[in-house]
């Protein structure tokens, strides 16, 4: 089974000025090492899915309490906002290699008119945060039956016998 993946060249820009960002960071300010693996930006990984009745969104936020998630939907947009914070528990001049993003990210996303922001729904498992967007009753799909043949009903009409010359 082949598997498409769409490239997007300018998240991994982001990423690539993100890490040169931190390594000058690192190298030029010893004295701030904490605040510059706390400070950073990042934007995780989203899936988009869409029927006739939802549009789903999955995103990829492993280690991210969901106290520390918000989801809001103003003017049909979508807007999550969330923070994934460094462990305090290990000394940082413990660390050999440090590569999982921390700092704060916001993700925002155009909501077609079909969806029913009313009734948006999110839930959080295992890392992921899937928001589900129903869509308005008018937007679905409506099936519409085929009728073959007439199904008008049709009247009797007697026609008149000829009448006969004698």
């Amino acid at each position: 089974m082949t598997v498409l993946t769409r490239w997007e060249p300018f998240r991994e820009f982001a990423t690539l000025q993100d890490r040169m960002n931190r390594l000058f960071r690192e190298s030029f300010n010893e004295t701030g090492r904490d605040e510059s693996l706390t400070t950073s930006s990042f934007a995780p990984a989203v899936d988009v899915y869409e029927d006739d009745h939802k549009v789903t969104l999955k995103i990829e936020v492993p280690g991210i309490d969901e106290k520390d998630i918000d989801v809001q939907v103003e003017n049909n947009t979508l807007t999550v906002h969330g923070e994934r914070k460094i462990e305090k528990d290990e000394k940082e001049e413990n660390y050999r290699r440090v590569e999982r993003q921390y700092g704060s990210f916001t993700r925002t996303f155009a909501l077609p008119p079909t969806v029913d922001s009313e009734h948006v729904s999110a839930n959080y498992d295992k890392g992921v945060l899937s928001i589900t967007l129903p869509k308005k009753a008018e937007a679905k799909p409506k099936q519409i039956k085929v009728n073959v043949g007439s199904n008008v009903t049709a009247k009797t009409v007697e026609a008149k016998q000829p009448v006969k010359a004698a």
